[in-house]
């Protein structure tokens, strides 16, 4: 017996109205990033192993798929590292290349090869899948798609600025109305790493913070001891925890509890430009919040980082996500050449609308007209008239067996076509269509000029 078919654990199939959906969602994303002047780049689906590997972290790195040499791959590894069975140290003889993880990375990789060729500040967007071998979970897949959007080569805070606002254009348009963009400064989080005396232990702390929403507070601090940072240490984080007001009121708090820290009162006034900003720049529907507690554990980020939360009733993670990087190209030999770049998370946005119920009707029309076959010299004239109607660019075809016409209706009311043309004898005498709309059942006989005006 044949073993049943299975697709990869954490991978999916998507049928004809969840690829309409999909692109409907991506051609949103897309034509506001050509709105906001971003330009268009693709990269390679696996990179170089050693372009990934020690960019995301050590969690990061442990979820980068690696992709086996061809040929006998265990041939080039030397006796005392195949005897001992580690398989990180098998890695770097038995792998080469591994599937891209996120899109940062590799448009570095970009940036750095085609420096020659960019004129910088470059603005670019990139809508592609990445792998990431993640324990599969509601809205969290091992494949995905990321629609990013990153400038390179401005230090400019207006970047920032153009991001929230880019943020409130592309979820406005989608319809997800509501949704909270919290905003924090790695520069505040390296400032709160001072007070509590843990400097050399900022990407533990980090990291362990940004699993707040995920485990809680008291495993956060389990985290932190664990790593090494001290209760002593911890405690200092408490003031952290109990910030109130609103925007401006919680940066007075963060300057008294970072009036010590250089690069923390730094911070402090990249978010102050920002919302002085956002005083005279109205945002469509979307809310600015400042989160202290925001970490994003990647640990390229310097400057501003972004978290978008789904709109209130909506229980999902975050659907979209970015921040500042100062020197991300540095790993790659171009110094000093500072970006900023924000995600959209597409299959969570997707479930989100879903959620909702708000994907237009109109998405998942694929054919607007579909014309009842009765017979052969039927079917020639329904035949004449499609050709006519496509180059009109109105989306037709012809039920292509002579089946009952209750059934041929059927077919069309499940695929959701909107309007059926029926072409019998009565219709073939006069030279003339009926049209049936389906959601009505009304009905009207036309011309195939007055058809085509109709359908247009």
């Amino acid at each position: 017996m044949a073993a049943k078919p299975s697709v990869p654990k954490g991978t999916r199939d998507f049928g004809p109205i969840e690829v309409s959906k999909r692109n409907y969602i991506i051609e949103t994303i897309k034509s506001n990033f050509k709105k906001y002047g971003f330009q268009p780049i693709e990269t390679p689906s696996f990179e170089n192993y050693e372009t990934l590997m020690g960019k995301y972290g050590e969690e990061g790195d442990r979820l980068i798929f690696k992709i086996l040499n061809s040929g006998d791959y265990l041939s080039k590894v030397p006796e005392d590292k195949y005897v001992k069975r580690d398989s990180n140290q098998l890695i770097p003889f038995i792998s080469e290349k591994a599937l891209r993880y996120d899109l940062t990375v590799p448009f570095a990789r970009y940036v750095v090869q085609h420096q020659n060729e960019i004129d910088f500040p470059f603005k670019r967007y990139q809508i592609q899948p990445v792998w990431r071998a993640d324990r599969p979970q509601k809205g969290r897949f091992r494949e995905f798609f990321q629609c990013d959007a990153d400038v390179v080569g401005s230090n400019s805070l207006w970047q920032e600025v153009e991001f929230i606002q880019l943020y409130d254009d592309v979820f406005s348009s989608l319809g997800l109305e509501g949704c909270t963009i919290k905003i924090n400064n790695r520069k505040i989080l390296s400032g709160i790493s001072e007070i509590m005396g843990a400097q050399d232990k900022l990407i533990d702390f980090t990291v362990a913070l940004d699993k707040l929403d995920k485990i809680g507070k008291e495993k956060v601090e389990a985290e932190m001891l664990s790593k090494g940072i001290g209760s002593q240490s911890i405690e200092k984080l408490t003031p952290l925890f109990n910030l109130s007001g609103d925007f401006s009121d919680k940066l007075d708090q963060l300057r008294n509890l970072l009036s010590i820290s250089e690069i923390g009162i730094q911070g402090v006034n990249e978010l102050a430009f920002i919302d002085g900003a956002f005083e005279k720049l109205n945002l469509k529907s979307s809310k600015l919040v400042l989160d202290v507690t925001l970490a994003r554990g990647l640990n390229y980020y310097t400057g501003a980082i972004f978290e978008v939360s789904a709109p209130e009733g909506v229980q999902l993670g975050s659907i979209g996500g970015g921040g500042r990087y100062d020197d991300l190209t540095g790993i790659f030999g171009l110094k000093d050449l500072s970006g900023i770049g924000i995600s959209f998370g597409l299959d969570r946005i997707y479930l989100a609308i879903e959620q909702l119920d708000i994907f237009p009707i109109t998405v998942t029309e694929t054919t607007k007209v579909l014309f009842v076959n009765f017979g052969q010299k039927e079917a020639m004239k329904a035949m004449q008239a499609i050709s006519l109607m496509r180059s009109n660019g109105i989306s037709s075809e012809l039920f292509p067996d002579d089946k009952k016409p209750n059934k041929q209706l059927a077919y069309a009311d499940k695929r959701n076509i909107p309007y059926v043309i029926l072409l019998g004898d009565e219709e073939l005498k006069a030279d003339k269509y009926t049209l049936k709309i389906m959601k009505t059942g009304e009905q009207q006989t036309l011309t195939i000029e007055e058809l085509i005006k109709v359908l247009k």
